[in-house]
């Protein structure tokens, strides 16, 4: 992994925490902990879990979902490398689209950048659609700007409709 050029600072990034296999909660605190331990990475924040059901697909349990604040000296791509080594390391497999997981890790935000590149893409194209990342990311970043949409807080009344309990 590379560091950010000398000079260019931490970089405010928000990931999302998703797991509906296992232990989800024993599986955040496991993802908390790998996160933390990232070179130039400090963990600045992390949401209650929520529970949710889960989106285009029937049959699987519910998810638990949170959000993890960091700031980071990791450009993002090596962050997203960093994220998926910590989910294979969870146990996490993808046996298909949309499987059920032991542990699911994305790369929110980064900074206000907006990244697209073949395997990353910032922000999260689904991101605000989502009551399962706007809640959480609401309650530790209220500010929070999602480059192309908006603050999150005048997203929250588009995904009202959406069930989720803070656990």
């Amino acid at each position: 992994m590379t560091p950010s050029p000398p000079g260019s600072g931490p970089v405010r990034a928000y990931i999302a925490f998703g797991a509906n296999l296992g232990e989800p909660a024993a599986a955040f605190e496991f993802a908390c902990t790998r996160i933390a331990a990232l070179p130039g990475t400090r963990v600045t924040a992390r949401s209650a879990l929520y529970r949710s059901a889960p989106v285009g697909v029937s049959g699987q349990p519910d998810y638990i979902n949170a959000v993890i604040g960091v700031d980071t000296t990791l450009p993002a791509a090596d962050l997203l490398a960093a994220l998926l080594a910590i989910e294979e390391a969870a146990g996490r497999t993808r046996d298909y689209h949309q499987a059920p997981r032991t542990l699911d890790l994305d790369l929110l935000l980064y900074g206000d950048a907006e990244i697209h590149l073949p395997q990353l893409h910032v922000p999260h194209p689904r991101m605000h659609r989502r009551a399962f990342v706007l809640l959480p990311l609401a309650e530790i970043a209220p500010q929070a700007v999602i480059p192309g949409h908006g603050p999150v807080a005048a997203l929250l009344p588009g995904v009202a409709d959406q069930t989720i309990s803070r656990l």
